[in-house]
């Protein structure tokens, strides 16, 4: 009864300052998301210390809890000891989980305003708050006076046997650091890998993302990314040539046919989302001398890939509209039908009548 009499106002002082802490952080939290706005770059760091202010509040109590102690000399030499212990491993546990949390949000927030150069992948953020966890768990366990030396021989024996049992798992995982840190691919790009094509969402531990024109989610493993060929329709840059391939008759003037292809495209420039302006679209007469048309083709500048499909589209109308109204005929193929010469001979010819059986007779 007399051990529990001495721990009775460090206990109270240690009540009391977490829900005067808790109080603070409320105030402070709603002042702040109220000032900043869900648009400024603090919301997201306010967001990223929400939970770890909470680890804050009981460390602060477990602080004054054992200074009261200590000023009424009513715990004993050990257990102040041990919660001395306590205190340290909170004050680690609540700032690597503050940093990894901060460092996370930095860079996605980083990532979405293209600061990295393009949005930051899953991978990236797991990485980045790994390596703080690591950290602080090594800090952790040098606190607590265990050495980490012995521990590591462990892993690194046991190391080996894990590596064989995850070899799957594991070369997906290095293949993700790969794509991480050569960036074949980014988050946001349209890319076409072995048989899928679509926007990257995600390059995950394990996975990538790719989401299609359908709007669904094809599951790529990064080893399989890795050793596919890669087409990414935005490096250098989203914007790409289209090429329209167009065929006139051969009683067209080649150049009448350029001049209104090259027209109706600059109009169109500004009027279709997607078809650029500069540089300026054009014609050659490519393929050239077809089977039975001229077979031109019109050149121009599109923003990004999955633009071209609109722009076909529009100039398509635009164009056949204009070649009606211009007089320029689009060839269509002939098709000659030829009798065979058994056929022919079995026919009556022109002006060659069929005897009578009685003309025959006589």
């Amino acid at each position: 009864m007399g051990a529990m009499w001495r721990l009775f106002w460090p206990v109270v002082a240690f009540a009391l300052a977490v829900l005067a802490a808790l109080a603070v952080r409320g105030l402070i939290l709603s002042v702040l998301g109220r000032w900043v706005g869900r648009s400024h770059g603090l919301a997201a760091f306010l967001d990223a210390v929400r939970l770890p202010s909470i680890l804050w509040c009981l460390v602060l109590g477990l602080y004054v809890g054992i200074e009261v102690a200590s000023e009424l000399e009513r715990l004993p030499r050990r257990l102040s000891q041990q919660l001395s212990v306590v205190l340290e491993v909170a004050i680690i546990l609540s700032v690597t989980l503050s940093v990894a949390n901060v460092v996370g949000t930095l860079v996605r927030r980083s990532g979405e305003s293209r600061a990295l150069g393009g949005p930051v992948t899953g991978l990236a953020q797991t990485t980045a708050q790994g390596i703080i966890l690591v950290v602080g768990g090594v800090v952790l366990l040098g606190a607590l006076g265990i050495h980490i030396a012995p521990i590591l021989t462990a892993l690194g024996v046991g190391g080996l046997a894990v590596a064989l049992a995850l070899q799957d798992t594991l070369s997906n995982l290095f293949a993700g650091m790969h794509l991480l840190a050569d960036r074949p691919i980014r988050v946001g790009d349209y890319v076409k890998i072995a048989d899928v094509e679509g926007f990257v969402v995600d390059v995950g531990w394990r996975s990538t993302r790719v989401r299609m024109l359908q709007n669904s989610i094809v599951i790529v493993p990064n080893k399989k990314v890795a050793e596919s060929i890669i087409t990414n329709y935005d490096l250098p840059e989203p914007r790409m040539s289209l090429v329209l391939p167009i065929s006139a008759s051969y009683g067209s003037d080649p150049d009448h046919v350029e001049r209104v292809l090259i027209d109706e495209a600059t109009r169109a420039a500004g009027q279709v989302p997607g078809l650029l302006r500069e540089p300026v679209p054009f014609v050659r007469l490519i393929p050239g001398f077809g089977t039975y048309s001229l077979d031109f083709s019109l050149i121009c500048q599109v923003a990004t890939f999955v633009d071209q499909y609109l722009v076909q589209h529009e100039l398509r109308k635009r164009i056949l509209r204009r070649f009606r109204a211009e007089g320029i005929e689009i060839p269509l193929p002939t098709q000659v039908h030829l009798e065979s010469s058994a056929e022919a001979r079995s026919l009556p010819h022109e002006g060659q009548q069929s005897q009578s059986p009685d003309h025959r007779q006589s």
